[in-house]
């Protein structure tokens, strides 16, 4: 195992008056002076190499917005998470922390980057990320808190799992697809699992460089992105959940993926539902299923095109 940053872009500022501040506690006043040159937009990321590798070349995993790496290691409740799972299966695992999140660092505000990140509550996350049953459904008393009676999250772990969640910004979709563009060039062609923001983006970049895709897994995409029938042709697996049906959000994006799948003969969908999986959340991959899911998508890839 080990680590890396690729990407990144230098910046120079001008002309931003110097400041005074005392960096550690017990320490002498800096003097820090912003102007200079600013490395921005790199990316982290931490592979794992198994000793008996599977011979099908690299599985990046791609979080989604608000979140990091993080997502696929350790399970809320303390489970192994999908990096363990598929690192297990003999894969070459690489787990980043895309540009502006984590151990990759963001720019000043607003002297590079334009506008502020935006944070999502608690609140937000339990009804959005469909574990509450109703907007209001989150209560600081877990006892008070309401949620689908089916739901497959360990709810005891959520306040847990709301640690990880980081500021996300919404201007560097372009960055990022750039910066898991330089990684698949470094590292070689390879198989993307995605989740959420990362699903249209990945698809994006699939359609730019589908040489470097064997093949890509979207969790749950929380958009589709504008492609023609003829510009993607990547073997693509989009996986989703349960308890959509009161959630229109879910049943717009529902309807977007359905519509993608049916215009691009390359993408399939697997709706857990229709197996007969229920209570799924939006974070499948946390939820006490996750396991079983993951062995499902394993068994899909064992057969797509090329991997």
């Amino acid at each position: 195992m080990g680590s890396f940053h690729v990407s990144g872009r230098r910046v120079l500022l001008e002309g931003r008056p110097p400041y005074v501040r005392t960096m550690s506690e017990g320490g002498e006043p800096v003097s820090i002076n912003p102007n200079g040159s600013y490395l921005i937009e790199q990316m982290y990321v931490q592979y794992f190499l198994p000793q008996h590798s599977n011979g099908k070349g690299p599985l990046v995993f791609w979080h989604g917005g608000g979140m990091t790496g993080a997502t696929w290691e350790t399970t809320p409740d303390g489970r192994e998470g999908w990096a363990n799972y598929f690192v297990r299966q003999g894969w070459d695992v690489y787990v980043c922390d895309a540009v502006e999140r984590g151990r990759s660092g963001f720019a000043p505000h607003p002297d590079i980057w334009p506008e502020g990140p935006v944070v999502q509550t608690v609140d937000d996350i339990h009804t959005r990320f469909r574990i509450g049953d109703r907007p209001g459904s989150y209560h600081t008393d877990p006892a008070r808190r309401s949620a689908y009676p089916d739901t497959r999250f360990p709810l005891e772990s959520f306040d847990t799992f709301c640690l990880q969640m980081v500021p996300r910004w919404t201007h560097t979709n372009t960055a990022m697809i750039e910066a898991f563009h330089i990684l698949l060039k470094r590292i070689g062609r390879s198989t993307i699992i995605c989740h959420s923001q990362a699903g249209p983006l990945a698809m994006m970049l699939a359609a730019q460089a589908g040489d470097l895709i064997r093949a890509l897994v979207a969790i749950e995409p929380a958009g589709i992105a504008s492609l023609a029938p003829d510009a993607y042709n990547t073997p693509t697996l989009v996986v989703m959940g349960g308890n959509m049906a009161d959630d229109k959000r879910w049943q717009r994006l529902s309807q977007k993926i359905s519509s993608f799948a049916q215009q691009h003969p390359s993408v399939q969908i697997l709706h857990l539902e229709e197996l007969g999986i229920h209570g799924n959340s939006h974070v499948l991959m946390m939820d006490t299923n996750s396991d079983d899911i993951a062995c499902r998508v394993n068994d899909w890839l064992s057969h797509a095109s090329g991997v």
